[in-house]
Parts: structure tokens; C-alpha cells; sequence
């Protein structure tokens, strides 16, 4: 499904190198959700990142034999001069999907009101992201990344997000960065611990869970 093959990434940061990864090799493999975990700062964003192809490693490839989302709710791909429509028509272009049923079900799922047809530039940031996590939810994905956030808004528009994110995984696998050890246990059934630039790899999700609690003892 995403195959990471010697990649190594770092960037500096307060005039300090960072590594992320370093000369990494990994396979997520199809039929599988994974957890991924580390301590603040470890780079997990990062790596979510350089799984979607937002970001580049600075050696390696990093190589996609499925259809991989963005990270869900990302807003780095909104056009902030378009309105919620000419986004949800672009997203939908882009991905060969009927423009028609996209727009239509992102107006829905939204639920911007009038606001659908403003710029981006016009909303706040909560209807920016009930913009992004609609347009996530629109599009089929082999594989959703998913970074920190299951859902957001209202409780009711959780609610909303949860019971349409459901309907995919039983046929969507994922990779799940989060801190939520609940969320983590319901929808994963391996784990990826990232510490020190590598990557800890477990069948068991729980096996990933011990670790990374242990190193935040």
C-alpha cells in the first residue's frame, strides 16, 4: 500500500538539526490500520505528511500502490480565493469523480449555508474545517491519513463525522495519528512507534501501545 524505502528526512529548527527519519524502510501493508505514535515532537506530522506526498523526504522515495487521502481535515489544499463550491469542483476534478454528487454531498455534509458560494478567505476557522473534513468524506479512499482529529465542530457535527467515517472502514484501511488511546484501540490493529528518527514496527497494536507509554513515562 505505501512502501518507505531508505527515506531519510530532517529539517532545522532553532538552529538545531532535527531528524525525523532516519534512512527509514517500512511497508504499510493493505488490510491493516495502523497507529501511529511518539512523543511530542517526534515528527509524527511530519511523517503523515511524507505519506500524503505534502511533503518530500530528503532522500529515499516513498512509493504509493493504493489511493491515499490527504490528511483528513487538511486545509493546506483549500483555495482560499475559491468558494467552498469551486473547492469541493476542483477536489473532484482532480480525483475524476462526478462533480455533480461531490458538490453536492460536501454542501451537505458542510453545512455552510449561503457560505458555500463565499471565498474561503470570508469563513471562520471552524467552517473552514467543516469544508476540509467534507471534502475528505466525499472522495473513496483506499487509505485515509488521519492527523490528531477524528472530527470537529459541535458535538452534533462530531457525531455526523464519526458516523460517516464508520461507513468507510470496513472497506478503507488507515493510518491513524492520534493521542487517544481509545480511538486508537477501536480502529487499529497495528502500531508504528516513531522514536530517535526510526520507526518501530508492531503486528500488535497493543505491543506499540506498551512502548510508547513506556517512553512517555
Amino acid at each position: 500500500m505505501i512502501h518507505l524505502q531508505n527515506v531519510y528526512k530532517s529539517y532545522r529548527a532553532d538552529g538545531h538539526l532535527r531528524v525525523v527519519l532516519d534512512h527509514v524502510s517500512l511497508n504499510f501493508e493493505p488490510g491493516h490500520s495502523y497507529a501511529i505514535l511518539g512523543m511530542n515532537g517526534a515528527g509524527k506530522s511530519t511523517l503523515i505528511r511524507m505519506l500524503a506526498g505534502a511533503e518530500l523526504p530528503n532522500s529515499g522515495r516513498i512509493r504509493r500502490t493504493a489511493r491515499v487521502s490527504w490528511p483528513l481535515g487538511f486545509q493546506g489544499g483549500i483555495h482560499r480565493s475559491l468558494t467552498g463550491r469551486e473547492n469541493a469542483q476542483f477536489v473532484a476534478r482532480i480525483y475524476g469523480e462526478n462533480v455533480s454528487r461531490v458538490v453536492d454531498f460536501v454542501a451537505d455534509f458542510a453545512e455552510l449555508g449561503s457560505y458555500f458560494d463565499v471565498p474561503v478567505s470570508k469563513y471562520s476557522s471552524g467552517m473552514a474545517a467543516r469544508l476540509a473534513f467534507g471534502m475528505s468524506m466525499a472522495i473513496d479512499f483506499d487509505c485515509y491519513l488521519i492527523d490528531e482529529v477524528m472530527a470537529v465542530g459541535d458535538g452534533r457535527f462530531r457525531d455526523r463525522c464519526r458516523n460517516e467515517f464508520d461507513k468507510r472502514k470496513g472497506k478503507s484501511d488507515l493510518i491513524l495519528c492520534s493521542h487517544s488511546m481509545g480511538q486508537i484501540k477501536e480502529y487499529c490493529d497495528r502500531g508504528v512507534v516513531l522514536a530517535g528518527g526510526k520507526l518501530h514496527d508492531f503486528k500488535n497494536v497493543d505491543e506499540a501501545i506498551e512502548l510508547y507509554t513506556r517512553l512517555n513515562r
